[in-house]
């Protein structure tokens, strides 16, 4: 395989990887919200057991300065340096099923270097199909399902989960190149873009975890373990409720995002398409006003407030 002296590193004592697995690709990197991806990565990694295959080379992909690694200062030394880190490896789900795993950071740079040998890879291990998923923040309210927009070639899991289907110029990510050079391989290719609430973007919002693994296992037929995320959930929307319930304000906002949400759902066609009305964002709140009311809410909270209702 190509660039294999700089642009990456095959593990030694690798286990044997079977032809026509499905590929995985969770890439972090010009926008995650809700820590989609990252909060992915890392509950795949402490539930899938993955073995490293390839790991690619930090000075060859990563602008340092731009994401610096983590060093550890203990009292008067520093005791651990711990490197971001780009990994293929072989995982398994909860029935045991293997899969190929792509994970880690969003290359800075020689992205055609990095397509060329991930294409490289897909093609050599003959995968049965590549899926990815990244996340954007949208004015929808947390009330609702979660929204996708799908991408790529698998027209079934388009038409069956596609929300919202606009025709824009975004700007692109390794991972839009990685499922535009596939494609042209002839690859299977689906990409799953989360739509989160604005207001929670900067959050550890765990439904973007639960979503984006379900979107994995219909698209894979993988099965993986969600019962821990499942239990943060629950308890991260009844803080979300308390808040929202203790600022009229704040409900009022919601309320408005849940009109325009319903009402954009109830205007599209049976195919998925907008309606000749299309939805009118003019007079949502934006991500700061909600922020910002949050921020009044839990400020105007008094010390030991948890506690009382605990």
């Amino acid at each position: 395989m190509p660039f294999s002296d700089e642009l990456y590193e095959s593990i030694a004592g690798a286990p044997d990887v079977p032809t026509g697995l499905p590929l995985v690709i969770l890439l972090t990197g010009f926008t995650d919200a809700g820590n989609a991806v990252s909060g992915l990565i890392e509950h795949l990694h402490e539930t899938t057991d993955p073995q490293p295959l390839i790991v690619f080379d930090n000075d060859v992909l990563l602008d340092y300065r731009a994401r610096r690694p983590v060093i550890v200062f203990d009292q008067d030394h520093l005791t651990e340096f711990r490197p971001a880190r780009l990994e293929l490896a072989l995982a398994h789900d909860a029935l045991g099923q293997p899969f190929l795993l792509l994970s880690g950071y969003e290359p800075d740079f020689a992205w055609n270097a990095f397509t060329d040998a991930v294409v490289s890879f897909a093609e050599g291990f003959q995968v049965s199909a590549v899926t990815w998923v990244h996340s954007i923040a949208m004015p929808v309210p947390h009330t609702r399902p979660l929204g996708t927009t799908v991408s790529g070639n698998r027209r079934d899991l388009i038409a069956a989960h596609s929300v919202w289907r606009p025709r824009t110029q975004v700007p692109a990510t390794a991972g839009h190149l990685l499922e535009y050079r596939l494609i042209q391989h002839d690859a299977r290719v689906a990409g799953f873009v989360l739509l989160v609430p604005h207001y929670l973007a900067d959050t550890e919002y765990p439904d973007t975890v639960v979503a984006a693994a379900d979107k994995l296992m219909i698209a894979t037929g993988l099965v993986l373990r969600m019962d821990e995320v499942q239990e943060r959930r629950e308890e991260y929307l009844t803080r979300v409720e308390e808040q929202v319930h203790g600022s009229e304000e704040l409900m009022q906002m919601v309320h408005t995002l849940e009109r325009r949400y319903d009402a954009y759902m109830a205007g599209r066609d049976d195919e998925g398409h907008e309606a000749d009305e299309s939805f009118d964002e003019r007079d949502l709140p934006s991500a700061d006003e909600l922020a910002a009311e949050l921020e009044r809410y839990l400020a105007n909270r008094r010390p030991g407030d948890d506690e009382k209702r605990g």
